[in-house]
């Protein structure tokens, strides 16, 4: 697959594609390629049906810890995609944020969640691991200069030793080409930002301006499961069921939604429906046992929701546009 480097032209730095033996040195875990995988192949469904403008990019959802403050400041944060020709002079003049992702982070700031939209920045002849980034906040009526990212975070404890980077030889066979460069560096900046601070980082799937409301989106490949007691059913691991739940009771004009890339058997990879549930649902048929599911990102086993099949809506052109 790829990995970057800047070389310099003339005074600019500017970012090369490498390929390096289908191994890409750019994305950290080996989830990340999975994951990233499957919201690529969403981002392109909905561009083919006409709703890519309503679908910010993949970002960073961000929150304190430590005794006595834990999660007391949460900010989301979306980083320019670092494509391959990009020029990263720390000079040049820095882009304005996507119009669409100033309107629908308007809902995260009225709801206490600041909003950022960051650049990167990058020295002639540099490593990209020593990138640096810049932020704009974005949702509020006025315009702010950019400002040197993370800086100064109130509320965050800062990290005493440097977060190890990266690692590397990572497959991501899976993501599409046009999104190796958003994974990279929503994946920069969060090692970036844990370089810094001691914080819970998650990802966010995307945000999806619907109709109705503003919807968080947590996004997953699953089979469909069967148990006597609910039939067939989909698992949500605890820790994304509590993500969502933490949007819903920020109540106002924020909902979620829950989609599923529905795939007949692991090997195979088949698709067989794309389905969602709101989280309204999801949080009254959900079951009240928990189940073990299998085995964590830390390695251990995870707790899993389960939701019943049934409970599940086709999502097509004609779902979004209600939503």
């Amino acid at each position: 697959m790829r990995s970057y480097r800047a070389t310099g032209q003339g005074d600019k730095p500017i970012v090369r594609e490498e390929k390096i033996n289908d191994r890409c040195s750019v994305l950290g875990e080996p989830h990340i390629s999975e994951i990233a995988g499957v919201r690529c192949r969403l981002r392109t469904m909905l561009k083919q049906w006409g709703f890519g403008q309503q679908l910010t990019p993949v970002g960073l959802i961000v929150r304190s810890i430590g005794a006595g403050h834990f999660a007391h400041q949460t900010f989301v944060a979306f980083p320019l995609a670092v494509a391959p020709g990009s020029d990263l002079d720390p000079g040049r003049q820095l882009p304005m944020p996507p119009f669409g992702l100033h309107t629908i982070c308007a809902t995260f700031r009225q709801l206490g969640i600041e909003s950022y939209f960051c650049v990167p920045s990058l020295a002639a002849d540099a490593e990209v691991r020593d990138m640096t980034w810049k932020a704009k906040a974005l949702g509020i009526p006025w315009d702010e200069p950019y400002r040197d990212f993370p800086g100064e975070l109130a509320g965050f404890e800062c990290r005493e030793r440097r977060y190890n980077f990266l690692r590397n030889q990572t497959d991501t066979s899976m993501i599409a080409d046009e999104y190796v460069a958003e994974e990279f560096s929503k994946e920069h900046l969060r090692v970036s930002l844990s370089n810094h601070y001691l914080a819970e980082i998650s990802d966010l799937d995307g945000v999806f301006w619907g109709q109705q409301y503003t919807y968080p989106l947590e996004i997953k490949e699953k089979t469909c499961a069967h148990d006597p007691r609910l039939g067939e059913y989909f698992g949500l691991d605890l820790g994304p069921f509590v993500k969502l739940a933490y949007y819903a009771a920020k109540r106002g004009n924020l909902h979620s939604l829950f989609i599923v890339r529905e795939i007949a058997d692991p090997q195979s990879r088949e698709l067989v429906a794309w389905r969602y549930i709101t989280f309204d649902r999801l949080a009254q048929f959900a079951s009240w046992i928990q189940q073990s599911g299998g085995q964590g990102m830390s390695g251990g086993s995870s707790a899993v929701v389960r939701i019943p099949k049934s409970e599940f809506s086709v999502l097509d052109r004609e779902a979004l546009s209600r939503l």
